[in-house]
């Protein structure tokens, strides 16, 4: 998942969408932690996501706040 994706949605379905990323995190690192996963590359991935996730939420509530402040 690019920032492509990420711009197309809503507050409310980037903030559902990085709570199913950060289960699927942890159930990966768990699952890691137990017995290594066949791809573990997943879990970057993932990590990764999550983080452009944050960043999105981040600069739509900086732009919000940049537009309530003119």
């Amino acid at each position: 998942m690019k920032n492509n994706g990420l711009k197309d949605l809503t507050v409310a379905e980037l903030q559902e969408r990085l709570e199913t990323e950060k289960k699927q995190l942890t159930k990966l690192k768990i699952n890691h932690a137990v017995s290594p996963i066949e791809n573990p590359s997943l879990i970057q991935k993932t990590r990764r996501n999550v983080a452009r996730i944050y960043t999105e939420i981040s600069r739509r509530q900086l732009c919000s706040e940049d537009s309530a402040n003119k």
